[in-house]
Formats: C-alpha cells, sequence, structure tokens
C-alpha cells in the first residue's frame, strides 16, 4: 500500500503539480505567523512553544485519521495517505521553476534569468552573472530536490501520512524562522534543529541516489571531500555529491544582502550553464524513479515473503 500510494502520488504530481489556490501550506503558513505572533519572545522555549502548538495538532489529527482509515478501509487509507504525499511533495514545481531560468539562459537574456532564478532563491540576483545565475539554479535544484522529493518520500515511506505531514510542517517552519537573524537566533533555534534531523538521513540518501545516477566516482570523492566544508549538514552532501555525479563547478562566492558570502566550492568539472541546470533535474528525475522503483519491488519481496 505504501508504494502504491508513493506512485500515486508522484503521478498526481506530474499530473496536476501544486495547487494554485488554498494551498494547505499557505494555510500552514498563516497559522504559524499567528502563533509566532502570539507566542514571539527572545528565547528558545517560546520557540519551542510556537512549534509543537503549530505542529503536533494536525500530525495528531493525521494519526487519528490514517489509523482509523486503515482500521476499517485500506483502499480510503492509500487514498488519504496519497493525497497528502502529493501535497507534500514538488517535483514538477522544482522543474516549471528552474526551467524558467534555463530558457533564459539560452536565449542570452541575463535579465530574465535573473528574475525567473530570484523566485527560487534568496541572494541578490541582480550582481549575478551568467554562470552564477546557473550556478544558483543548478544548486536549488540539487538541495530542493532533497527537501521537496527525497525527503517527503522517505519519512512516507517509514511513518505513513504522519510522517510525511511531520517533515513538511517541521520543513516549512524552518523556511520561516530558521535564521540567524536577531529576530529568529534563538525563537528559531528548534524549528532549524528539527528540521536538521529530520533531514539528516534523508539528505545522505539522496546524496547516495545522485551518485548512482550520476558520475559516481565524482559524486563520491566530492562528497567524501568537499562536503564537510559547507555550513549545512545536510546541504552539504547533497549539493557535492549532486555536482560531482553532474561533473559541473558550483559553491563560491555568493552576494546575500548586499554583502559577498564566501562559500566552499563544489564538484568538478564544467562551469554551470543552462545545460546543467536541466541535467539536475534529469538527475533528480532519474533518482525518483529509482526510488519508486526500489518501493515496488519491496513491496513485491515483502507480499512474496508474506505468502511463503
Amino acid at each position: 500500500m505504501i508504494a502504491l500510494a508513493m506512485l500515486a502520488a508522484v503521478l498526481l504530481d506530474l499530473a496536476l503539480g501544486e495547487p494554485r489556490r488554498l494551498h494547505p501550506l499557505v494555510l500552514f503558513g498563516r497559522l504559524a505567523t499567528f502563533n509566532e505572533n502570539a507566542l514571539y519572545g527572545d528565547g528558545r522555549v517560546k520557540g519551542i512553544a510556537a512549534w509543537c502548538v503549530s505542529v503536533l495538532p494536525p500530525v495528531l489529527l493525521t494519526w487519528v485519521v490514517a489509523h482509523f482509515l486503515a482500521k476499517y478501509s485500506p483502499w480510503a487509507s492509500l487514498v488519504f495517505g496519497a493525497l497528502l504525499l502529493y501535497l507534500a511533495i514538488g517535483y514538477r514545481s522544482l522543474a516549471e521553476h528552474a526551467r524558467p531560468v534555463a530558457r533564459a539562459l539560452l536565449d542570452h537574456d541575463l535579465p530574465a534569468a535573473r528574475h525567473a532564478v530570484s523566485r527560487i532563491v534568496s541572494r541578490d540576483t541582480e550582481a549575478l552573472d551568467e554562470t552564477r545565475v546557473a550556478a544558483a539554479a543548478t544548486e536549488s535544484v540539487l538541495e530542493n530536490g532533497a527537501d521537496a522529493v527525497f525527503a517527503a518520500l522517505f519519512w512516507f515511506a517509514l511513518l505513513g501520512a504522519p510522517g510525511v505531514v511531520l517533515y513538511r510542517l517541521s520543513n516549512t517552519l524552518d523556511a520561516m524562522w530558521g535564521y540567524r537573524t536577531p529576530r529568529y537566533e534563538n525563537f528559531g533555534w528548534a524549528a532549524a534543529r528539527i528540521d536538521d534531523v529530520l533531514n539528516f538521513i534523508p539528505a545522505r540518501l539522496t546524496a547516495a541516489t545522485y551518485a548512482l545516477c550520476g558520475d559516481a566516482n565524482r559524486a563520491w570523492r566530492c562528497w567524501r571531500l568537499q562536503a564537510p566544508a559547507w555550513d549545512s549538514p545536510n546541504a552539504g552532501p547533497v549539493m557535492a555529491a549532486g555536482a560531482g555525479a553532474l561533473r559541473v563547478r558550483l559553491g563560491g562566492p555568493a552576494p546575500y544582502h548586499g554583502v559577498m558570502e564566501e562559500r566552499p566550492r563544489l564538484g568538478e568539472g564544467e562551469p554551470a550553464s543552462a545545460a546543467s541546470i536541466q541535467a539536475a533535474l534529469t538527475l533528480v528525475s532519474r533518482g525518483l524513479a529509482l526510488w519508486l522503483l526500489a518501493a515496488l519491488l519491496w513491496a513485491l519481496a515483502s507480499q512474496g515473503g508474506t505468502h511463503a
């Protein structure tokens, strides 16, 4: 049932993309903002309380509904899980945001490329040349492939519908509160650390997936040698392995809020380009197909073992 729900969710995402109106994550964002305004304080305890109030009730509600459906209607349980997973993953959205960057670069329209990439990265895109625009988009595809695709599938496979809700809501709060700014340094500490914990295993599985679906030798080498220098314990392995798998150079200086931030170099090979953006999307799609195949084979093997 888990494998079928995963397949159904991915097919829904490919066919429909993200809901255009009233996406549950938008509603959750409003709830989180309300809780932040009500509970905000410059301390970790306040942040922990806001995280618990925001995340735990929806997870508990999901568990109750999933438990009821599993007991009385396995097929309804499958549909429920598939719908929630569909709302949590975003492969089609990832492609829809990255491809306009590649098209603009192929047309040598740097202003359009900068505008398109500004929708998916937080750096100062007006200061980027064509290579850095391509690198920013390629990095975004690799990192969001881990967050928006593989991590969601992992937690669904492990804990079902409650697991994917726990992951997606936690990841959303990290995106809202997980910044090292005066406002969120303490209040957002719990959101950032919990997201790090939830992504620890999925990030390494994603890095391994990129290695298997690309240049494996370069991916393993870049992961081993370059990832430890990256600030994020999870983004480092994902982007280093992905860059190596693609045979492309990423990382390096990037402008944030008017300041050029020095970042470690990632990958080996050619500079980033429109081709590397498309190659990154292809890498994620190959990895997605590999995960679905593995889930289906596991389900078949488990079913065979049960009958035996």
